[in-house]
């Protein structure tokens, strides 16, 4: 029998991947996604207390990462989210809810589980669910992750180039990852395994926004609005790329605001996935 929870809260930041090779596998754990990304201040805060809900800015949601983890810590909870990025497009939210369902959780019915065995089960939800690759292991680490080699924490490896930039971004719409993970990949993966040399070989920020920028491209993802919008921030002298999967623009500095848009704005989140607080309930 379950026993009484506590109240845990966590925050997961949200993620942008710039480009990314897609490489399933029979395992969960050893699935994922190879490329680089990067951590927002912008992100899911969550609180997990006694119930059997979810809720994400109020409004109750199915979401299929945050059942599969809790079924695997043995934990009935209701979860309450709230984030000011949209889903769908292209900011890992699901991933986020995995992740920081996950964290508190864990902390919550006093599971004992370490963080790296908690990374594993919200990446294993996340990628049996068809919602995501790599989110969950690049949100876990924080600032500009570079996934090396695929899967959860047991198998992939991860590095990171040392920045932290304002971003700006602004969203067009939504871009199902599912539909666009249980497609024809070959040519997606090529791209990102070609932008991922080239980022090792000049591990830089503009090498990434340079990569992701033609990843975008070569893959066959850039939508109409898209386009424009890179186009005009290049224009205006700055850099910008779409983010993976969303019709989503991001730039680094001011880039989006000398264009004429009015972006959200926000930094690096460094840290990446963390415990808030817990408390006990009355």
């Amino acid at each position: 029998m379950q026993q009484a929870l506590e109240k845990a809260t966590a925050f997961v930041p949200g993620h942008i991947t710039g480009f990314f090779s897609a490489h399933p596998a029979a395992d969960p754990a050893t699935a994922g996604s190879r490329g680089a990304g990067l951590a927002l201040s912008d992100g899911v805060q969550l609180t997990v207390s006694a119930g059997s809900s979810l809720s994400l800015n109020g409004e109750i949601l199915d979401v299929d990462p945050v059942d599969r983890v809790l079924e695997t810590l043995d934990v009935t909870a209701a979860v309450e989210a709230e984030t000011p990025l949209p889903l769908g497009a292209g900011f890992g939210v699901s991933g986020a809810l995995a992740l920081g369902t996950a964290l508190a959780a864990n902390a919550a019915a006093g599971c004992g589980y370490t963080e790296n065995e908690l990374t594993e089960i919200a990446h294993c939800a996340e990628v049996e669910a068809g919602t995501g690759l790599g989110d969950v292991v690049a949100q876990a680490r924080g600032g500009v992750p570079v996934r090396l080699e695929p899967g959860g924490p047991t198998h992939g490896r991860m590095d990171g180039i040392p920045a932290t930039p304002q971003l700006e971004y602004v969203t067009f719409g939504e871009l199902s990852t599912e539909t666009v993970l249980s497609g024809e990949t070959e040519q997606l993966s090529a791209a990102g395994e070609a932008a991922l040399e080239k980022l090792l070989a000049e591990p830089t920020l503009e090498t990434f926004m340079r990569g992701s920028k033609t990843f975008a491209r070569e893959a066959g993802l850039l939508t109409e609005e898209v386009r424009t919008a890179i186009a005009e921030v290049e224009a205006a002298g700055g850099q910008a790329a779409m983010a993976m999967l969303g019709q989503t623009v991001f730039a680094v500095g001011g880039g989006l605001s000398a264009a004429g848009y009015e972006p959200a704005v926000c930094r690096i989140d460094a840290a990446g996935g963390r415990l808030c607080n817990t408390e006990q309930l009355e």
